[in-house]
């Protein structure tokens, strides 16, 4: 059994102390691009500041003849990009029983190791993977002299990750987050779903047939109202409660249908209300719809400063506008503004919008 007093020791000789909380940098969207395709490598320096973060995809989606070169690529633009201070560099690797992962971690710690912020680590499925991605990283920032630790982030995408997942969040100090992967998730449980993310026209609730439809209407097969519901809700809140009680971060994944904006947004707000800080982009069309729902409106700023000021030292009760506002209200409204002001201080536009609805 490993003492909690060494827990946030170094896992090699030489590797940097591991971070004892996980900075809460914004990252309402992860954008996914392949660095072994030229046009999209190409229009990576351009997105630079209009994302939160920038993620060299290494894994799905890239062919397995086209591995080497998408980790060279990320290399390269790695080493000719400026990525200033407002956005991070991700890497998604390959899974840990492939062919490839090994040389991912080596190559890119080693080389591009202090301008990598977070590895991405697909299919995990206990706490067995994080340790062996830990110790790993330590030995190669210590080979690389690294001064700082790059963070992990785990994809659920199995039902044994998913039963084991608060056992993920808490594996290592390296955490910073843990991501939905609803297609390799949906088809580890044999889901009956071939969509990546969203509903699903057949997981409904009917409304009873009605008492009151005259006589000779049939009212089981009269027309009833119908409300899909979400495949996603109850993996969705165990995550975010996985993630919160570690303090670490979850993320809603990929929306597959790149043409349907409205129910792309539907969902990123779904798992923004339930506690995600944001969500995969796999488009630029996405970017927009990420940094709009994962950022407070600014009328919820406004609201949320105003139960601030009227609750004074934080006791009580009060009336607000015909509601009743106490320790809790002020509890739910402070996360509203802790995400504002972190969010504003990096983008003018948030900032101007948030000051603006106060006034």
């Amino acid at each position: 059994m490993r003492s909690a007093k060494d827990f946030f020791a170094p896992l090699a000789v030489g590797a940097p102390a591991p971070v004892r909380e996980v900075p809460a940098r914004p990252s309402r969207m992860i954008h996914f691009f392949d660095p072994s395709n030229p046009k999209m490598a190409a229009k990576v320096p351009g997105m630079v500041g209009t994302v939160d973060v920038l993620l060299g995809n290494l894994e799905d989606a890239v062919k397995a003849e086209s591995k080497e070169a998408a980790r060279q690529g990320l290399v390269d633009i790695a080493r000719a990009t400026d990525l200033g201070e407002q956005t991070q560099l991700w890497t998604r690797i390959n899974s840990l029983d492939s062919p490839w992962a090994l040389d991912d971690l080596t190559t890119l710690v080693t080389q591009i190791g202090e301008k990598l912020d977070v590895v991405m680590v697909p299919k995990v499925q206990g706490a067995e993977d994080i340790h062996y991605v830990d110790r790993l990283l330590a030995q190669l920032e210590a080979k690389a002299g690294l001064t700082r630790p790059i963070l992990v982030h785990a994809i659920l995408e199995t039902a044994r990750g998913m039963a084991n997942v608060e056992e993920i969040c808490g594996a290592s100090p390296r955490m910073q987050g843990i991501s939905l992967g609803p297609a390799d998730l949906a088809a580890d449980r044999r889901m009956k779903t071939t969509r990546v993310g969203g509903g699903h026209p057949g997981y409904l609730v009917r409304e009873d047939p009605s008492r009151d439809l005259g006589e000779g209407v049939d009212p089981v097969t009269a027309p009833r109202s119908v409300h899909q519901q979400d495949l996603w809700h109850y993996t969705i809140a165990r995550m975010v409660d996985a993630c919160a009680m570690h303090g670490i971060f979850p993320y809603y994944g990929p929306f597959g249908d790149i043409k349907d904006v409205v129910a792309c947004e539907d969902q990123f707000r779904n798992a923004f209300l339930l506690g995600c800080v944001g969500a995969w982009s796999l488009h630029p069309v996405q970017v927009d719809i990420a940094k709009r729902v994962f950022s407070p409106s600014a009328e919820d700023v406004a609201h949320a400063r105003r139960v601030k000021e009227a609750m004074g030292d934080g006791t009580g009760a009060v009336m607000l506008d015909g509601k009743m506002e106490d320790d809790a209200s002020l509890k739910q409204c402070l996360v509203i503004l802790e995400l504002a002001d972190r969010l504003s201080a990096g983008d003018p536009e948030l900032a101007e919008l948030y000051a603006t609805q106060e006034a």
